[in-house]
């Protein structure tokens, strides 16, 4: 989100700061060799049943997590050879998807929400998607995803995504008005991201949000 005069400014800031921090948050710092935080986090059925499947590419998994045109996500990463890598990176891409779908559409009880998250990972995208709700907010403008990597457990079932987000060219929007709520770019807007993924029990395709680490203003993402 992005600020503008007080007493406005205080309530975009947290909200800001929210989207830039989570479950577990801060400068977490860890190797290849340790073990993934989260990974024995099991994955729950979501709470809503999924739309049927179709061939729109905006509803993976029978999943709608479509944008209004004005709310870009750009993911500029490239696949790992891993089939469960790959499939738990796209499904780190849905389940960002699905918080800004909930935000656009002012719920968290959004399908997209329950089918790409559980657990704490759930709980943080309900958080996110409230206080943009109660701002009276939406978004609008690009964020941008990249330098992506990913490690697995041994057994497979749980993968972790990390990567850097640029908002600087993403803004809130006050719903009522229709105002774009715009600042110059700053290190707030730069974020590194470690999402926990976990498979879903009763399928080889869908991994499931289970925890959210974020370093806010990564001098490595800027």
């Amino acid at each position: 989100m992005k600020r503008r005069s007080l007493p406005v400014a205080a309530a975009l800031a947290a909200t800001a700061a929210l989207l830039l921090t989570a479950c577990g948050g801060g400068d977490d710092k860890s190797s290849d060799n340790d073990k993934i935080a989260g990974a024995d986090q099991a994955s729950k059925k979501p709470s809503k049943s999924a739309e049927p499947a179709g061939a729109a590419k905006d509803k993976p998994d029978g999943v709608d997590v479509s944008l209004p045109k004005d709310m870009n996500l750009v993911f500029d990463w490239d696949k790992p050879k891993a089939k469960n890598e790959a499939a738990a990176m796209d499904d780190a891409a849905n389940y960002l998807r699905a918080i800004y779908r909930g935000v656009d559409k002012r719920t968290a009880e959004d399908a997209a929400v329950a089918a790409y998250s559980t657990g704490e990972g759930l709980h943080y995208a309900q958080v996110q998607i409230n206080e943009w709700i109660k701002g009276g907010w939406t978004g609008t403008g690009t964020r941008r995803h990249f330098d992506v990597t990913t490690r697995s457990t041994t057994n497979g079932n749980s993968v972790e995504v990390a990567f850097c987000s640029d908002a600087s060219k993403f803004y809130g929007k006050e719903v009522k008005t229709g105002k774009v709520l715009k600042t110059e770019a700053s290190p707030k807007d730069f974020g590194y991201y470690r999402i926990i993924m976990v498979k879903f029990p009763t399928s080889d395709d869908l991994w499931q949000a289970s925890k959210v680490f974020v370093e806010t203003k990564a001098a490595k993402c800027q």
